[in-house]
């Protein structure tokens, strides 16, 4: 049994490196389907389950120190990437389908926990906001959402179980209709030709430069320093019972992010690497203080996924009815919000290769939008439970 913090931190960076080594390298299509955060998640429960790590003061200090210290950073480096004078070349339509995809989501989880907020323990709702967070951005804005709220790690597992088993479906769904696009279209009575003049017009800005050990460290130090000034800030800010001193946090972060994205400092390569495995090792960090114990109500949180999907789904219909909305736009706005820069420009390949950068440009802005609009979605699921 692991009891001192030290053993702790090495034995999390050993099977976040063993994770991460495999999927990169094995090429194995069983990641295609169960990502390796999510392998990850419930590896480090299971081991703390079996009584790996002793939860005792050293190792809770440390969690705890790490937590708060590697959350604001990795915010701020995911965010590097979504510079948003380049979101902007997307076009009002494809825009309006972006936000209207996220607004459902959002009324998908107030929807649902509406219907069944009396069979969810009182502090479910957190657990809704940080997957509502994921669902209209990603796992990074999930992780964000979690430290603002303080959402117990046991219900993280949950969060995470909902958006691996739905989501997969989900992505099955959108692509199997593809085939279906000319008869969707022509009952929305969409303009397709909108798609083919943004698809020309927009660039992305794909850096050429390698990473190299310099960039890595310039990189990883400025996020740290960001880190302590987000911490330092939001001791002066004003808290509500809502607005806790870790809520501030992820806002000045996920602010800084935003701004920083459109400086020079977003042009060195490494930014996504070193985010990555930051939010790798949080993950890590929020399982290892899990219970395999605790997950009694699984089959019942992946339900009302399911519920907050279909939800979503048909107010996208409605949503193309009603503003002439081809299925491209909306199955790569879904998707940029569910599943984020993952899927979304796969889902735009399966229409047309020169369709990519739509799919990856609306999920750079679902990091943007991701936390904000998760945080809402909490403070309304909070408002239904009292």
């Amino acid at each position: 049994m692991i009891e001192t913090g030290l053993a702790y931190v090495v034995s999390l960076v050993l099977i976040v490196s063993v994770i991460k080594v495999t999927e990169k390298k094995s090429g194995w299509r069983f990641f295609e389907y169960l990502p390796g955060i999510v392998i990850l998640y419930f590896s480090a429960m299971l081991l703390a389950s079996f009584g790996l790590w002793q939860k005792n003061e050293s190792i809770q200090i440390t969690s705890n120190l790490l937590k708060s210290n590697l959350l604001p950073a990795m915010i701020f480096l995911m965010l590097l990437g979504a510079d948003i004078r380049q979101i902007m070349k997307l076009g009002k339509r494809m825009l309006l389908s972006f936000f209207l995809a996220s607004l459902s989501i959002g009324i998908g989880f107030i929807g649902m926990f509406s219907m069944f907020h009396t069979y969810f323990e009182t502090d479910a709702w957190k657990a809704f906001a940080a997957l509502s967070g994921s669902w209209m951005g990603g796992t990074g804005n999930m992780v964000a959402i979690q430290g603002a709220l303080g959402v117990p790690d046991s219900k993280m597992g949950y969060a995470l179980l909902i958006d691996s088993i739905d989501y997969a479906l989900w992505v099955m769904i959108l692509l199997a209709l593809v085939p279906f696009a000319k008869y969707f279209n022509r009952w929305s009575k969409a303009d397709t030709s909108i798609i083919d003049e943004v698809s020309r017009k927009l660039s992305v800005n794909i850096s050429n430069k390698k990473k190299s050990l310099l960039t890595l460290l310039i990189l990883l130090s400025i996020s740290l320093f960001i880190s302590w000034i987000c911490q330092y800030g939001a001791s002066f800010l004003p808290t509500t019972a809502f607005l806790s001193p870790s809520t501030w946090v992820v806002i000045i972060a996920t602010i800084l992010g935003i701004l920083f994205a459109m400086t020079p400092l977003a042009r060195l390569a490494g930014a996504v690497d070193i985010g990555s495995y930051l939010l790798y090792g949080l993950v890590a960090l929020i399982a290892s203080g899990a219970d395999i114990a605790e997950f009694s109500q699984a089959p019942f949180y992946i339900f009302s996924g399911f519920i907050v999907i279909l939800i979503h789904a048909l107010l996208m219909i409605l949503f193309a009815k009603l503003f002439r909305l081809d299925l491209f736009s909306i199955g790569v706005a879904s998707l940029a919000n569910i599943g984020g820069v993952a899927s979304a420009p796969i889902l735009a390949s399966a229409y047309s290769g020169t369709l990519i950068p739509i799919g990856v440009l609306m999920a750079m802005m679902g990091y943007i939008v991701g936390t904000f609009g998760g945080l809402m979605v909490g403070k309304i699921l909070q408002v239904i439970v009292l």
